[in-house]
């Protein structure tokens, strides 16, 4: 097996549940190669998630179905970045200080904190999945929040510096991360966003018109730069840097709002 099938193997056993059977020495330098692919495990998700929409749609009420949908979206993951959401709101929510706070992300245990943004984001997606789906068809769009969530973890890992230096599993294994591999998941992200482009008239169209894929394909990938630059950059003045558990909150944190923007789109364009 080459490097770079290495390199996309580690990175769907890494951020996904999807059965990749491959026996792979996991190095640090493993781990930075696998990341030029994490747009494709995101890919792998939205496609999966989108099907599931179509079935579910057509045998179920928009509600039930939007469920289901989320659901299998937390299954594809395994929950990897919904803790990373719950243990990074359980830091930043304490306000304590920057040593307690990385502290607090590092307790396996889950507080009153992460529960409640865990609530509240989960309640959020499945409200924005419904609108979606309420119009019958899912639209094929909704690949792309995954793809780009996943590219901006990555460029937080090259552009901001590490919390807790080479300590824990991101330390260890991201730390040393540079501008070249932020750089080299951007054609992959962007390649797949041009297939959405290509497909979109034949496959998904649901309730958006040409005018509003066309809006979406451009302010998607503005917003999930925009937004996770704000937030990676507000993490960081808070703890010194990121973390593996901040990484997953961005992810999950970007996904959420690119859903929302496709949701303005739909209704208000």
């Amino acid at each position: 097996m080459n490097r770079r099938v290495q390199a996309l193997a580690a990175a769907f056993q890494f951020l996904s549940r999807f059965p990749v059977r491959a026996q792979l020495d996991y190095t640090p330098e493993l781990f930075r190669q696998s990341t030029r692919f994490y747009s494709f495990v995101g890919a792998a998700i939205g496609l999966t998630v989108w099907c599931a929409a179509a079935a579910a749609s057509y045998l179920l009420p928009p509600l039930p179905a939007a469920v289901l949908v989320l659901a299998l979206w937390v299954a594809l993951t395994g929950g990897l970045h919904l803790d990373g959401w719950m243990d990074t709101a359980d830091g930043l929510l304490s306000y304590r200080s920057r040593e307690k706070m990385l502290e607090i992300m590092k307790d396996s245990r889950v507080g009153a904190m992460g529960v409640i943004a865990c609530v509240l984001l989960l309640l959020l997606k499945v409200s924005l999945i419904y609108s979606l789906l309420s119009g019958g068809w899912p639209p094929l769009l909704i690949l792309l929040p995954p793809v780009w969530g996943r590219w901006f973890m990555v460029h937080a890992m090259a552009s901001w510096p590490m919390a807790r230096g080479k300590e824990g599993l991101a330390g260890k294994n991201f730390n040393g991360m540079e501008k070249r591999h932020s750089l080299a998941a951007v054609p992959g992200a962007a390649v797949l966003t041009a297939a959405a482009a290509v497909l979109f008239p034949l496959l998904g169209i649901g309730n958006f018109t040409l005018l509003q894929a066309g809006l979406s394909w451009l302010l998607l990938p503005v917003a999930a730069w925009a937004v996770g630059t704000w937030a990676a950059r507000r993490m960081t003045a808070k703890l010194g840097g990121l973390t593996g558990d901040t990484y997953g909150a961005l992810n999950e944190g970007i996904e959420t709002v690119l859903l929302l923007v496709l949701v303005i789109i739909e209704y208000r364009l």
